[in-house]
This record gives structure tokens, C-alpha cells and sequence, in this order.
């Protein structure tokens, strides 16, 4: 056997040291006969483990065929089958993608189901993968409560954290559409290397936040401790010395080797977290075996001595011990159950390969924005009902208002109708905001519903994820859009993957307020006067909504709300900031920029566009503070023109409708774009090249942004952006050649 080739040498190491008596000795002692455990269950759990293996290795078989696409498997980690036995299936558990026994043994607490086929197609890619199609080997499944996480690090634990606060917060709203029991608990599965991450931290710290803050999180963080990261080993004491001491976080240490120790451990934390509410850290020392995958040869960076001595400590052999040990089963019974398994996966994972696998872009693309749960969104509240929670204020809704008005009238109107959104964020509460758009929400609504965040983008955002995968519609804020990149991972690889990993079975709805863009006259610099929307341009399925005017505003946010509620849609809110307080357009106390509240039952269509004049000289596509500056330089455009012109403000920027777009456009021949994000990846300039591959005619097209530059604090703070002049300039040489 090669040196290279390990999973040879444990398959057979397994049978030679059960047959010889040639067994690990234990790194702690308890016994069977100590316990309440019945022999019966030491048995299931041995069963999981052995079938777990067998399907790791036979994976890394059928890779070198070229049948298998997956290899990242759970040997050595098989200790966490005693997780999915202890904990039931009402308890939502995010895994690590070394939770393969996890998710077996969970799969015993359900009749009808069939984990090692579902599995074999997950390792295969079939489109008959009952969890992501054939997109992804994930460990999922709806009906056993397990979100498929695709996270190799640690980006889900931020979520986990959400999902967790959730739970008391719905059951003390009396949230109808919560999905999880008021008894449940969140487990958060994970490996030593991740604990390390920003994102763990970030997790870690704001369930620690919150409860010392009087809330409940009822969290048991996994931590399973290999001690290795890829080829980077993990000081032996370093996950104990972090993490033993911490606030408010119980630390609980278990012999992932050992399944008795295992047993008692699990059911303490579990009674423990389920009573107090509380965050636990259970720590699961125990080892790695066959490298981190099919690529990764070990004696590159590891001994072959030291890979030996690792191979020698198999979980399969301790319980193969701890079995023989307690009169469980003799060293003949547990080869032939060994072997018996070893069948039984090898003909299923065979039958596997030669199912059905996803073919054209179509079909990987068909569930980006699935959702198989959709539901109707709740009657409007009747007029009695709004006049008591405005009070006063309820007389004066018809006077036309600045935009951050009326996107605080339209959040009150939105929680009043949708009992199950929750408004959250830095100083959202009863500051209200740095520019009081959720002013008096806290008054309306309480705590519960409107509450303050640590200063953490990461565990916003997470918390709107986990908010959702428990019935909510969470409308949390990020305070300024450049905050948004320390988080924005949390909505590209984890919120809007989720419906593409899971066909739909699992969503993130959420509506993301982002206070943001520039033309603010100085204030705050770059980080305040952020000018670049192009992450978002990168993230499949995400709804992008940036207003130019307050009416509109309200209209796409309860539009944003609707496509949450009921189709489990995520959408970045942009709100102008420089926008928010204005008022007049084109001479001071005109009013020409304040609006009446549109009707409540308003909403503009996600893709629909607005045209402002009917001119054919020219065409100015924009968005956002654009629209308000080409307006200002419509009049002088036209003047010089002698013409009339049309400016189509496009308010979504994901979604566009290319063919309406040119539809409006009919007979023009020029067209100015007009964006005031950085040149380099804004949105016009994907929309420039759209134009010109789907126009049947030549277009006189120009894109004018924004220079590739920060914004700078001071005077200078526009002059890389697109001005009044600068538009009129630019339009008058487009059209004059």
C-alpha cells in the first residue's frame, strides 16, 4: 500500500487491529455500566459511524473515476453522529461540512427517509439530489430542519447566531409564521481553523452581547477540533484557552473519541441550553483522518510518522473498543457489520453515478430565486387601525414631504400590515437613525420589534438571515453603504446562494436598508460618500432598489416587503442620502422635490422604470441623485437643443427590462447615460453594452459616471461626480457630435 494511498491503509488497519485486539487506549474512563446508555444505542451510533466512512471512502474511490465530485469527507469526525442522535430534529442545526454522521443519525429520527441514497447523489452531482439538484454536495434537508450551508470557513455562523435570538423573540411576538418550536435550540457546527475567522468572531461576540444584554440566545456552538486548518496545525490548547473564559459563553469540553463521553456531555448542554436560553461552546477534540480532501497529501506537511500515530487514534477503532469493552458486540460482530455496510454503500453509490446530472445553464440557473413556500401577503390594516398608531400625525399624511419622511411613514404602514418584520441596526431605536428615517418606530412598535445592534455589519446582517429561517421579514440597516463591504460575504456567499443550494426549499427574505451614494457637500469623505454599487452587480438573484424621490421610495419598499414575504426575496434598499432631506429642484422653496404619501396599496413593479418628458432629441438613462441632477439640467439641455429630450429614471438596477428599455427609447438615436457610481463596474456601464448588443439599430450611446476615484471631504468633495454642467455638456456634444 502506498504511502500516498491512506485510505487503503485505514480500511485495512480497521480489520487487522479489531481482529488482533490491537485497539487505542482510551483518553477517558467511563463505562457503559456508569451510565443510563443503553448498549442498543452505543450500536446505532457505531452503525452511523462505520456507514459515514464507508461513504468517504468509496467517494474517494469514484473520484479517481471520475464519477464523484466531492471528496471533503467526515473521517475522523465521526464522533458528531452523537449530536444528531441527541439533539431531535425540531432543533435547526447549521453543519460543518465534516457533519456527514450528523446528518445520518439525525435521518434515524425520521421514517422515510433515505440518507445514504441522498447522499450518493449529492456526491455525484445527480439533479436528483433531493436538497440542491446537483449544484452543490451540501448536508441538507427541510424536513430534518438542516439549512444547507456551503460556507468552508465560517460565514454561517453569523446566521446561526440570528436564528437562535429569533426563537423567544417570535414566540413573545406570537409570530404566526415562525418555523420552529418555542422550546427549540440552534446547533452551529464548525472546525478549529474556522473559529478563527472573522466571522466566527463576530458570531461569537454578539451572542455573547446579547446575552449579557438580557436576551436569550439558545446557541450550542461545535466546535470540532482536528487541529489542523488545511496543512496548518492548531496549537493543542488554543481552542480551550480562547474560549473557556469567555463572557456569557459556557465552555464544555468533549472526547470526540469517545461516544460514552460524548452521550453525557451532549445531554448536559442540551438540557442546559434549552433551560437557560443561553449561548454554549461544546468543544469536540478529536482528529482528521485522509487529509482535508482528495487533493491533499498529508506527508507533504505531516510525518509519516505523525500520520500514523493520528491513524491509530480512528474514532472507529475507539468505539470498536468502548463496544468490545462494554459486552456491546464481539471483535466478529463488528467486522462483519463493517463489511455488511461496506456492501451496502458500495452498491448504492453505484447506483448513484448513473443518475441524471444538471445539463444546460438553464438548469443550474432555474433556482437562483426559488422559493416552493410563497404565501399571500396580509390585508391592509383598516383606516381606524393606522389613525390610532399615527395619532396626530394621521391628518397631516396628505402635505407633501422630503423622502426620509416618507420612508418613515412607509415602515410604519409596512410593520402595522406585516406582524412579522422586525426593524434593526446601529442606533435604529430610539435615536432613530443618524438621520431619523425609523424615527419613533421604537414608540410605535417596542423593542421587540425595532432594537439596537452592536456595531457589527457582519452580525446585521447574519441576524437578518437567521431572522428569516424563522418565518420574519427582517428590514434591517446598514448605516452607511461603505460600512456594508466588512460584511458584504454574508449576503453574496451566504443569503443569496441559499434558494440556488436548496431548490428553493430554504430562503433569506429580507429587505437591507443602506443609507448611501454621495453628493453629501463634503461631509464624512469616502466612508460616508460611497459611490460604487458594483458588488452588487455580482450577486445572482439579489434585487437592487435605489429611489430618486420619496413617493417612489415608499412605493419600491413596500414592493421590497411584498417580494420577501411572499417569495423569499433578498433586496438591497439604496437610499440617496444626499436626497433624504431635499426638498426643492430647481430654485430655493420651490417644493418641487417633496411628495404626498402615495396610497397605501402603491407598489411599483420590481424592473418597472419611469420617463419623464417625451422628447426624441436625446435619452437620459439614470438613477438615483442622476435623476435629480438631469432634471436640473433638462431645462438648459432643451433650451440650447431647441429640442425636446426624455430622461428615464430606472429606479431597480437589477431586473432591468432591456427590451421596454428600448421600446421607451423608440426612435431615438442618442443616448447618455448617466451614473454617478465610478465608471469602472457601475451599473451603466453594463447597461451601456446591453443596449448596443440588443438594439436593432446603431445608437449614438455615451456613458458618463463618476471619475475612479474616493470621494474626498471639503470642497472638492463633487468634482469627480456628475454635476448639473456636466450633463449639459455632455448631452450638447453627444447630440452635436
Amino acid at each position: 500500500m502506498s504511502i500516498f494511498n491512506r485510505e487503503e491503509v485505514i480500511e485495512q488497519n480497521f480489520l487487522d487491529y479489531v481482529s488482533a485486539g490491537n485497539l487505542p487506549l482510551s483518553r477517558t474512563n467511563l463505562l457503559l455500566s456508569q451510565t443510563n446508555i443503553r448498549p442498543s444505542e452505543l450500536i446505532s451510533l457505531f452503525e452511523t459511524q462505520v456507514l459515514s466512512r464507508h461513504m468517504d471512502l468509496k467517494a474517494r474511490f469514484l473520484k479517481n473515476e471520475g464519477k464523484c465530485f466531492y471528496t471533503i469527507g467526515s473521517s475522523g469526525h465521526e464522533g458528531n453522529a452523537v449530536f444528531g442522535n441527541v439533539f431531535p430534529y425540531t432543533d435547526m442545526a447549521f453543519l460543518h461540512y465534516r457533519s456527514g454522521p450528523f446528518f445520518l443519525e439525525r435521518s434515524k429520527q425520521l421514517s422515510g427517509t433515505t440518507p445514504i441514497y441522498d447522499m450518493a447523489l449529492s456526491f455525484m452531482a445527480s439533479s436528483e439530489d433531493p436538497i440542491s439538484g446537483g449544484r452543490h454536495k451540501v448536508l441538507g434537508s427541510k424536513e430534518l430542519n438542516i439549512p444547507p450551508q456551503t460556507s468552508t470557513i465560517a460565514s454561517h455562523l453569523p446566521k446561526a447566531v440570528g436564528a437562535a435570538f429569533s426563537i423567544d423573540r417570535a414566540k413573545d411576538l406570537d409570530i404566526s409564521e415562525r418555523d420552529l418550536k418555542a422550546d427549540s435550540i440552534i446547533l452551529c457546527s464548525f472546525g478549529d481553523a474556522s473559529a478563527n475567522h472573522a466571522t466566527a468572531l463576530s458570531a461569537f461576540n454578539t451572542a455573547s452581547w446579547v446575552s449579557n444584554s438580557g436576551g436569550h440566545v439558545p446557541i450550542i456552538f461545535i466546535c470540532e477540533d482536528n487541529g489542523t486548518g488545511i496543512s496548518v496545525p492548531t496549537n493543542e490548547h488554543w481552542i480551550e484557552q480562547n474560549f473557556s473564559n469567555r463572557p456569557r459563553l459556557q465552555y464544555v469540553q468533549t472526547d470526540g473519541l469517545h461516544l460514552i463521553d460524548l452521550m453525557i456531555k451532549s445531554r448536559r448542554v442540551e438540557h442546559d441550553c434549552r433551560i437557560d436560553r443561553s449561548p454554549i461552546f461544546l468543544h469536540m477534540k478529536t482528529v482528521r483522518l485522509m487529509g482535508h480532501a482528495g487533493s491533499d497529501v498529508e506527508v507533504g506537511y505531516k510525518s509519516l510518522q505523525d500520520i500514523e500515530a493520528t491513524e491509530f487514534n480512528d474514532p472507529l477503532l475507539h468505539s470498536a473498543r468502548i463496544l468490545i469493552e462494554n459486552n456491546c458486540l464481539s471483535s466478529e460482530e463488528i467486522i462483519h457489520l463493517y463489511e455488511g455496510i461496506g456492501d451496502q454503500v458500495s452498491h448504492v453509490f453505484e447506483a448513484a453515478t448513473l443518475r441524471p446530472k444538471l445539463e444546460s445553464a438553464q438548469d443550474v440557473m432555474e433556482s437562483i430565486t426559488a422559493n416552493q413556500s410563497s404565501k399571500k401577503s396580509p390585508k391592509q390594516p383598516t383606516k381606524k387601525t393606522r389613525q390610532n398608531l399615527f395619532g396626530k400625525e394621521f391628518n397631516r399624511m396628505d402635505q407633501p414631504y422630503h423622502m426620509a419622511k416618507l420612508i418613515n411613514y412607509t415602515l410604519s404602514d409596512i410593520m402595522l400590515r406585516y406582524k412579522n418584520t422586525v426593524v434593526f441596526g446601529e442606533d435604529v431605536a430610539q435615536k432613530g437613525g443618524v438621520y431619523h428615517v425609523t424615527a419613533d418606530l421604537c414608540k410605535q412598535f417596542g423593542v421587540r420589534r425595532v432594537f439596537n445592534s452592536p456595531l457589527d455589519e457582519t452580525s446585521i446582517i447574519g441576524f437578518g438571515m437567521g431572522f428569516g429561517h424563522n418565518g420574519f421579514v427582517p428590514i434591517p440597516e446598514i448605516q452607511f453603504l461603505a460600512y456594508l463591504h466588512n460584511a458584504e460575504d454574508q449576503l453574496r456567499g451566504e443569503a443569496a446562494t441559499l434558494p440556488f443550494f436548496s431548490d428553493g426549499q430554504f430562503t433569506n427574505p429580507m429587505v437591507l436598508r443602506v443609507p448611501g451614494l454621495a453628493y453629501q457637500k463634503g461631509f464624512g469623505g469616502h466612508f460616508h460618500n460611497d459611490n460604487s454599487l458594483t458588488i452588487f452587480r455580482d450577486i445572482p438573484g439579489l434585487i437592487l432598489a435605489v429611489p430618486s424621490n420619496g413617493a417612489d421610495a415608499s412605493k419600491m419598499l413596500r414592493t421590497a416587503v411584498c417580494e420577501a414575504y411572499e417569495n423569499g426575496r433578498i433586496t438591497v434598499f439604496v437610499e440617496p442620502i444626499a436626497l433624504y432631506m431635499t426638498k426643492d429642484l430647481h430654485e430655493p422653496k420651490d417644493s418641487k422635490w417633496t411628495f404626498q404619501y402615495p396610497d397605501v396599496d402603491d407598489e411599483i413593479p420590481v424592473g418597472e422604470f419611469a420617463e419623464y418628458g417625451k422628447g426624441k432629441a436625446l435619452t437620459i438613462i439614470t438613477y438615483g441623485n442622476g435623476l435629480y441632477l438631469s432634471l436640473q439640467a433638462k431645462k438648459e439641455i432643451e433650451k440650447k437643443l431647441k429640442k425636446k429630450i426624455k430622461i428615464i429614471d430606472l429606479r431597480w438596477l437589477s431586473e432591468m427590462n432591456i427590451p421596454k428599455l428600448l421600446k421607451a427609447i423608440g426612435t431615438c438615436d442618442n443616448i447618455l447615460i448617466v451614473d454617478e457610481c465610478r465608471r469602472t463596474g457601475c451599473h451603466g456601464e453594463g447597461l451601456f453594452a446591453q443596449l448596443v448588443s440588443e438594439s436593432k439599430k446603431p445608437l449614438n450611446i455615451k456613458l458618463h459616471a463618476a471619475e475612479d476615484s474616493f470621494i474626498s471631504i471639503g470642497v472638492a468633495a463633487t468634482v469627480t461626480l456628475p454635476s448639473k454642467d456636466s450633463i449639459i455638456k455632455n448631452a450638447l456634444e453627444l447630440v452635436n457630435g
